[in-house]
């Protein structure tokens, strides 16, 4: 998906994750999960059963998580404040020149021991995982496998060991401009859903301002030629000239074009298999797609039903400690933020509401969140006015028709009177 580097990978230059993801530099994972349960087996029964409930909803909504690169949050603790159940953990590439499965291209998923233990904190608490294959950079299985059966046998040992019910297939740079690659991966993919019925499969590749590029449509092709249809086909639009998010819904408009052109679909059957995965904050060609744009996506593919709403990674989705934009960086989104705010909008495109509770908020506000409703109703003073054009953080305070609220999270242009219950504002009651 989103070119941003797998730091994991050496060959890889310092950048982010899928198609350039903002990568730091690679910081061990060692310590990662505070209070992280032992590195216990991620297969099993009880893991079966515990996976088994979890909808594909939240496989399409799963942020990309890198627990063993940039600086890894604590995966529960993301889980707790956001709501979120599913991560797609990122990356498998081939173990060296060999057709065996690695992770980040050095770590056997024989002898690791980080994952195990992240998958099995995920699933303790009602969660699940999926794991994407390939990203930017780096040498994948498809390239070294030979076949597409050899391919498929090398993920099938993945699928087997971690109990997947999902698995991504992030085709990019250099691997989707290789044919036979392609062909394997394709392969593979299609080898793999026939293997493991239901299972939910992803395929993320590049976008650019005509919906995606040549390699991309190529892709599409070698898919049409295998008879093969995965659950969804994912563009990343960013890194490549893209202006906010008008430019993203743009590109995502061109590639349903693309998909009904390729596959023969209707436009409302385009729509179901297409995808969009995003980066936030600052990519490494150095746009800027804040919580204003995630929202403006995320409505576009609630509108038109899209398949899948995804970004590229739960490690940057932080306010970067001291400048608060000090370049790339695949620990921090470099962009004002609260903790976790982008991972609220993949919550909300599962289907469900993100916990009212909210970090600190950034430094743009200074009030402390209220927890309820007025003790003495038309008697407190009325806050500043509420402003469509204002951007507001979880427990900034304003005023609108005679009542007070306060922000639960980040929120732009959304009429208090008409949050509801469930909403982001949060009414404290009559105001004079």
């Amino acid at each position: 998906m989103e070119r941003a580097l797998p730091p994991h990978s050496p060959a890889a230059p310092a950048r982010p994750r899928r198609p350039r993801r903002a990568v730091a530099v690679a910081l061990s994972v060692f310590g990662l999960l505070a209070g992280a349960v032992s590195a216990v087996a991620a297969s099993g029964p009880a893991n079966a059963a515990t996976a088994a409930g979890l909808g594909s909803n939240w496989y399409a909504s799963a942020p990309y998580l890198m627990p063993e690169d940039n600086s890894p949050p604590d995966a529960a603790a993301v889980m707790d404040a956001t709501g979120q159940k599913a991560f797609q953990l990122a990356f498998i590439l081939a173990q060296g020149s060999t057709c065996s499965p690695s992770w980040g291209g050095t770590s056997s998923i024989d002898t690791d021991t980080t994952m195990p233990a992240v998958i099995q904190t995920i699933r303790n608490k009602g969660g699940d995982v999926s794991v994407s294959v390939g990203g930017y950079g780096g040498t994948k299985l498809g390239q070294t496998c030979g076949t597409p059966e050899a391919t498929a046998a090398a993920y099938q040992k993945v699928v087997t060991k971690y109990n997947l019910k999902a698995i991504d297939f992030d085709l990019e740079e250099p691997e989707y401009e290789n044919t036979a690659a392609i062909h394997n991966e394709i392969g593979a993919a299609r080898i793999l859903q026939q293997n493991n019925p239901g299972i939910y499969v992803s395929i993320t590749t590049a976008g650019t301002n005509a919906g995606t590029g040549w390699f991309g449509t190529q892709m599409l092709l070698e898919a049409k030629s295998q008879g093969f249809t995965p659950n969804n086909y994912s563009i990343m639009p960013f890194d490549g000239g893209f202006n906010g998010a008008a430019a993203q819904t743009d590109a995502l408009v061109k590639f349903n074009q693309i998909l009904q052109n390729t596959f023969g679909w209707n436009e409302a059957t385009a729509y179901a298999h297409e995808g969009v995965s995003l980066m936030n904050g600052r990519t490494d060609a150095a746009e800027y797609f804040r919580q204003a744009d995630f929202q403006t996506v995320l409505d576009f593919a609630t509108a038109h039903k899209l398949a899948r709403y995804t970004y590229w990674s739960v490690n940057r989705d932080r306010q970067c400690p001291g400048t608060v934009d000090p370049g790339l960086s695949g620990a921090c989104s470099s962009v004002a933020q609260n903790d976790w705010d982008f991972t609220k909008y993949t919550v909300k495109f599962a289907g469900a509401t993100p916990p009212t509770s909210t970090a600190s908020p950034s430094p743009t506000s200074s009030t402390s969140p209220s927890t309820g409703t007025s003790s003495s109703p038309g008697t407190g003073t009325c806050s500043p006015a509420w402003s469509a054009t204002t951007t507001y953080v979880g427990g900034d305070k304003v005023s609108y028709n005679g009542h007070n609220y306060h922000a639960k999270w980040w929120t732009l242009n959304e009429n208090p009177a008409g949050s509801g219950q469930w909403g982001v504002w949060a009414d404290d009651g009559p105001c004079s």
